[in-house]
């Protein structure tokens, strides 16, 4: 029923049976997923899992590990692009909530993820925490791909209209749920159908009712049904439009 568009296997099966977490997934009804790297090592285990059926992988450097960006890893990430179980570079952006590298050294990054993407036609999934607006100039000036993603979503609503004019598919995650994101919700509200998408973000971020513990790509039903309810959709509209939005957004039919 339900599609995740955005989850870590590779971390979620450091405790615990990878089959398992799938198992408990198919149980769960879900369609599908795209499981994402954060650094060159990371990027070749989620294309290791993926299958190409259920499990698709993305592979890209994390912002916080900016400074890992040379010749070769990026040359490593061009290679496994080339992988037809990839279906995203990513997850690239800025972070400027950690020092964890310089924001020139991410901003370098984010330029060489850009043109990775728009290089080999595939879609750019982005992180963005305290970050939207810069992200935002950074498209407005640079162009943007033809299919890119804001996952887990934390602008407000200007930046969500920058965001949806320069043409992004928008991705709310289990905080959509938390009883302080009001606002969050708001935003959720405000994205159009065709460009909406659900993730877990898994392991992190799991939603009410299982906040604080670990996150698993079998909760996403419970983003889609907070976010189904706050658009006044009913939940298997929800999955099916979500569903097909991944879908295009990742290019899996073709």
């Amino acid at each position: 029923m339900w599609f995740d568009s955005h989850c870590h296997l590779q971390i979620c099966a450091e405790d615990r049976c990878l089959d398992d977490i799938l198992d408990s997934a198919r149980t769960a009804g879900l369609k599908g997923m795209v499981t994402v790297g954060i650094d060159v090592a990371s990027s070749r285990r989620v294309v290791d899992i993926a299958d190409g059926e259920f499990v698709w992988a993305a592979v890209g450097i994390h912002p916080n590990s900016a400074t890992e960006l040379d010749e070769r890893s990026l040359a490593d990430i061009e290679e496994l692009v080339a992988d037809p179980r990839v279906v995203a570079v990513g997850e690239s952006g800025l972070d400027f909530y950690r020092d964890h590298a310089p924001h020139d050294r991410q901003l370098e990054s984010f330029s060489a993820h850009l043109r990775v993407a728009k290089g080999n036609d595939i879609a750019l999934i982005i992180h963005t925490r305290a970050s939207v607006g810069a992200a935002l100039d950074f498209f407005e000036e640079q162009g943007p791909p033809d299919r890119f993603v804001f996952h887990c979503w934390s602008g407000d609503e200007t930046e969500l209209a920058r965001a949806l004019a320069l043409g992004a598919y928008v991705s709310f995650a289990g905080n959509v749920t938390f009883k302080n994101a009001p606002d969050l919700r708001e935003r959720a509200v405000e994205v159009p159908t065709e460009r909406l998408l659900i993730e877990t973000d898994a392991p992190y971020l799991a939603p009410v009712p299982n906040r604080g513990r670990p996150n698993e790509p079998a909760w996403v039903g419970f983003v889609g049904e907070a976010v189904a309810e706050v658009r006044g959709e009913s939940a298997t509209d929800l999955a099916r439009t979500t569903e097909a939005n991944a879908r295009r957004l990742f290019a899996l039919d073709r």
